[in-house]
């Protein structure tokens, strides 16, 4: 029998709307067209005129043939054009791929092919290796290529016909761009290392950006008009969101091309900074920085951080500078943070230790998220709350990818059992607060970005000199994690420390290449596999060494 509630009750346009973070920036630029809503170097510039010039992009685009689902990279630090990327490539339908500028250029020649990009923004100071990727790419497909130009960086080389300002120039300010049809349509897509060493692309729904941007927040209760610094990637997780969630406030977006003491407490006396987030080197940066760059700064700054649990010690100097520390959790594949140690008001009362032990846990689901729990992987039941048994993080509801680009095996396996299996290995507390204990995907964290062990075991196995190799993580007190290799060498061979840096140099990014390396023979069962875990107990001890 059918409803009183489902008869002559229809889903219109009147009643019901696709959600989009494209809606905050159209708000905000409606309702408070004269506020702040770009800083750059001398550059200010209001929402009024960033969504008129995301207006034109997404025109500009149109004009160029691209259109829903198709891809737009772009390789852009945290400056305005990243900004309005953001906005501008969705309002036309087509897809964000913001590249990591820390990559290689092989890597960067993957994604463009993977991605089937259309068309690329470019940064001067990332042509170099722009070039050379553009040069390794295999498909055949035309790419369009767009040069930004940047005072604060200076003149650089032009790889296309167009420059950024150029380009925006053929559009129209009052683009009509439309919702999407669906609120699964894609708005971005963001390769992740995975645990194959081969990068996975993962997609991201207008629904999902939406729903974690509005958690930021909330999470936060993050005020109207906050000012926003800029030292988390925007190309990582797309900034966590932010970029929605700034325009979602009205708030203000400064932007920093570089990650530097001096710079960020300059602007957050400057500026006004109210909030920013960041891996934990960046928060360790701020804490170790001579007292003459702190002089001055004002208290009540709120940090986000997230890649590794906060120390005691990073909780003592934030909280002695005045910044309130908030530790949250996630992978690319929920879309950056996605569960948050909320606080309580009791643990103020707490000593600094029992404090760390508490905000070191990776907490509770987010508010728009519908669960995060800790589950037995073989039963796929809840293991018992009690900050013991172990189990694996798994995620379901809004804030999770749409699944991997071209990879319907791996978008199964994530997805297996109706939820999305992290690789994480955690317990959970009776207050439900989960915390991580081991990490069954071999990678290492290191200043936030992720590093697959067995990309970096590939390469070592290239040295003529190397029989077997094994990359674990080594704690930094700088960058969390580093990679350091243990290398068994074939029969009468002679290599150095030097040697091995030297050949993983050429096929790495630098902040892959091991900071520690160890010669000897491997532990190994019985069967030859390599015990890892009897590495990591040695890691801890391994000298590291200028890379």
């Amino acid at each position: 029998m059918v409803s009183i509630y489902d008869t002559d009750l229809p889903r219109t346009e009147a009643n019901f709307a696709p959600m989009t973070p494209l809606a905050f920036l159209q708000r905000t630029a409606e309702v408070y067209p004269d506020r702040l809503a770009i800083v750059h170097g001398d550059l200010r510039q209001s929402w009024a005129d960033t969504y008129a010039r995301c207006r034109q992009l997404a025109s500009s685009l149109q004009k160029a043939g691209i259109g829903k689902n198709d891809t737009v990279a772009v390789m852009l630090p945290n400056t305005p054009p990243m900004v309005e990327a953001h906005f501008g490539i969705p309002m036309v339908g087509a897809v964000l791929n913001a590249l990591n500028t820390r990559l290689d250029p092989e890597a960067v020649a993957f994604m463009l092919d993977h991605g089937e990009a259309k068309a690329v923004i470019v940064d001067p100071e990332f042509a170099p290796v722009m070039k050379k990727a553009l040069t390794l790419r295999q498909s055949k497909m035309p790419l369009l290529i767009i040069d930004v130009e940047d005072v604060l960086f200076g003149p650089g080389e032009p790889l296309g016909s167009t420059t950024y300002e150029a380009f925006l120039a053929q559009g129209d300010a009052q683009f009509a761009w439309a919702y999407p049809q669906d609120e699964w349509d894609a708005i971005a897509l963001n390769y992740t290392s995975g645990t194959t060493g081969n990068p996975k692309g993962v997609v991201y729904h207008h629904r999902g950006a939406t729903t974690n941007a509005i958690s930021n927040v909330l999470e936060w209760d993050m005020p109207k008009h906050a000012v926003y610094l800029w030292t988390l990637p925007m190309f990582h997780c797309n900034g966590w969101c932010f970029p929605w969630t700034v325009a979602a406030r009205a708030a203000v977006n400064v932007c920093l091309r570089r990650v530097e003491a001096k710079a960020i407490f300059d602007a957050i006396r400057q500026h006004g900074v109210t909030h920013y987030c960041g891996a934990p080197i960046v928060h360790g940066l701020l804490v170790n920085a001579p007292d003459e760059l702190k002089a001055g700064v004002p208290a009540g700054v709120k940090a986000m951080v997230a890649g590794a649990a906060p120390p005691a010690s990073m909780i003592e100097g934030m909280e002695k500078m005045g910044f309130d520390l908030t530790h949250v959790y996630g992978l690319t594949e929920v879309y950056g943070p996605a569960t948050v140690c909320a606080k309580h008001d009791l643990w103020d009362a707490l000593d600094i230790g029992e404090r760390a032990r508490l905000n070191a846990r990776q907490g509770v689901r987010y508010h728009l998220q519908r669960d995060a729990r800790v589950l037995n992987p073989e039963t796929m039941q809840p293991v018992p709350e009690d900050g013991e048994t172990m189990g694996e993080i798994m995620f379901r509801g809004n804030i999770a990818m749409k699944g991997y680009l071209k990879n319907p095996k791996a978008t199964d396996e994530a997805f297996a059992g109706g939820w999305f299996h992290s690789g994480d290995l955690a317990v959970q507390y009776p207050d439900g607060y989960i915390k991580i204990k081991d990490r069954s995907k071999d990678i290492i964290i290191s200043g936030g970005e992720n590093i697959s062990s067995i990309e970096v075991e590939d390469v070592l196995y290239r040295h003529p000199a190397v029989l077997a190799a094994a990359v674990v993580a080594k704690p930094d007190p700088k960058w969390g994690e580093t990679p350091c290799a243990f290398l068994e060498l074939k029969a009468g061979a002679e290599v150095t420390e030097a040697d091995i840096v030297a050949h993983c140099k050429q096929h790495l990014a630098g902040f892959k290449v091991p900071r520690a390396i160890v010669f000897g023979e491997l532990p190994k069962t019985s069967t030859g596999k390599i015990q890892k875990f009897e590495l990591r107990k040695q890691a801890g001890s391994a000298v590291a060494i200028d890379v």
